[in-house]
């Protein structure tokens, strides 16, 4: 028998089932009584929704929540040359608008991964994506007179996509366990004790990585619309819509990349888990040093061959992101899950703060810096910004040796943590005895 929580029941359920009610608790099969009455529609269809529910499913949900995040934080990036004519701003300029993103994202973090381990997760992700889905919204209406309130908007989002990337992989930790959990975070990320050695050099390779990708995507379509114009393949934007056949092939390439990156991370880390348990640390740091190989590559080619530039673009990413669900995965097993939530907020700062929330913003002061120093051409400009890019294959490598710095670490502080879990299990069964 199904009790709902007004008292009525539910047909079709053994004497020997649990009794759920709607806010989710369980007890004890109940037995049939008098006072019971049968279910109107509208119970007996929630009830149906509760018997549902499964971590599979959740986890999904969660994942393409993840996907609208992600297409969210990059929608200016398709229609940058647009924004930049339209507001009449420099290089600079427009990666502000990535940085006060980025800045406010991190800022924000800590704090939802604090209230996440405190109160409700699920009240406090509901709340964050109607925040940020009402200020995109906004967002859309902002005349050109008012750049500054553009930036501030882009701010504003930042704050409630951070409840959501703070949040939503802690739920994804405590449903899974083990290859489990590798491969539901693999599936999230398909659209990244606190004082662990690990931990640290962990979250610090997550900031060269975030370095690199938050200055790709915003300013690899850009520099490759200007290699086309260098070449003679393409026109100066002077339109009232510029061309976004760069940016949208950019996106096609990293959706795919992301694909790949994810699930090609996941099988090598189980494959190598069988050889060596530093496999995870491992496979990153391998991955990202052969990732700045063909960044390095991008800036040679691209002024001959856009196709091969786009080539190296492919490879170097689908191996840059090869550690996005394996990073999460490294946290997953050197924090107990008490302090999950605030650990993923923790580096999710430290890696904005150190990576993307600077870096857009940094290549285009260095790109402006450059352009400054000799006659402005077509040529110049797509020089520039590629010296400025050059930047990024040297932050991989040091990211690259962070992961290295991590397996030298990884097994001691996977082993504390677990240990420290175990002694935590007798001391909640207690107090809820107690209760």
């Amino acid at each position: 028998m199904c009790v709902e929580s007004d008292g009525c029941e539910i047909e079709g359920c053994g004497s020997s089932d649990e009794v759920r009610t709607l806010s989710g608790s369980m007890s004890p099969a109940l037995k049939s009584s008098p006072d019971l009455h049968p279910c109107r529609p509208g119970h007996k269809f929630r009830a149906a929704l509760l018997r549902c529910r499964s971590p599979a499913a959740a986890a999904g949900i969660l994942s393409f929540g993840n996907v609208l995040n992600y297409m969210d934080r990059y929608t200016v990036v398709g229609v940058l040359l647009d924004i930049q004519r339209h507001y009449d701003v420099s290089d600079s300029g427009m990666g502000l608008l990535q940085t006060v993103f980025i800045c406010s994202f991190m800022v924000a973090a800590p704090i939802f991964g604090y209230l996440g381990d405190r109160f409700n997760r699920k009240v406090i992700l509901s709340c964050g994506i109607f925040f940020w889905s009402i200020v995109t919204l906004s967002s859309s209406f902002i005349s050109k007179e008012y750049y500054w309130l553009f930036v501030l908007s882009r701010g504003l989002v930042g704050i409630g996509e951070s409840s959501y990337s703070s949040i939503s992989p802690t739920i994804i930790g405590d449903l899974f366990t083990n290859n489990s959990r590798t491969m539901m975070l693999s599936v999230f990320y398909l659209a990244i004790p606190l004082g662990s050695r690990s931990y640290v050099f962990s979250s610090l390779a997550s900031s060269a990585v975030s370095f690199a990708t938050g200055a790709f995507g915003m300013w690899i379509p850009v520099y490759l619309a200007r290699a086309q114009v260098v070449q003679k393949t393409a026109e100066p934007c002077t339109k009232e819509i510029c061309s976004s056949t760069d940016s949208l092939i950019f996106g096609a390439i990293t959706c795919v990349t992301g694909l790949l990156g994810v699930v090609i991370g996941a099988a090598t880390t189980r494959l190598c888990r069988q050889k060596t348990e530093r496999a995870d640390p491992l496979v990153c740091a391998v991955s990202m040093l052969g990732s700045a190989i063909f960044i390095c590559l991008i800036f040679v080619v691209a002024k001959k061959s856009i196709v091969g530039a786009y080539v190296c673009i492919f490879i170097g990413e689908t191996l840059l992101f090869l550690n996005w669900a394996i990073t999460a995965d490294i946290l997953m097993f050197v924090v107990i899950p008490t302090r999950r939530a605030t650990a993923v907020a923790f580096q999710s700062f430290t890696s904005h703060l150190l990576g993307d929330a600077g870096s857009p913003y940094l290549i285009g002061l260095i790109s402006d810096a450059l352009q400054q120093s000799y006659a402005t051409s077509a040529l110049w400009q797509f020089l520039s910004l590629g010296y400025a890019l050059m930047l990024c294959p040297f932050i991989i490598v040091l990211g690259g040796m962070f992961f290295l710095a991590t397996a030298l670490f990884f097994l001691d502080d996977r082993e504390k943590a677990e240990k420290h879990s175990h002694r935590l299990v007798p001391l909640r069964t207690n107090e809820e005895e107690t209760i």
